[in-house]
């Protein structure tokens, strides 16, 4: 799995996540640079559901799961109306760099 960078754009974080998508799951990273936020696929013949968010485009990151046994993730809230579910194990590191950066 690669993904093309832009000039002058570097990996700050990626972690392992999985998105819902009409009612199919799709396995793949969630990676911030410093310049977007990417969903990569892992399998190539789910390669259409690869997602780019620029930062100008993010209205709102929302952490969920507090509980013990619940799952942890981040909801972003695109400009457009669109929500986008990431389950994260570092939501906490991810989020935070996410909110330092739109």
């Amino acid at each position: 799995m690669t993904v093309k960078l832009y000039a002058n754009e570097v990996v700050l974080k990626a972690g392992d996540t999985n998105q819902v998508i009409d009612n199919n799951t799709i396995e793949g990273k969630l990676i911030v640079t410093n310049q977007r936020l990417y969903f990569k696929t892992l399998a190539e013949d789910t390669d259409r559901f690869n997602l780019e968010i620029l930062f100008e485009n993010i209205l709102e990151v929302i952490f969920f799961g507090k509980g013990i046994f619940s799952v942890k993730g981040l909801n972003v809230v695109t400009k457009d109306g669109k929500s986008h579910t990431f389950p994260l194990k570092k939501r906490d590191e991810i989020g935070q760099l996410i909110n330092k950066m739109y």
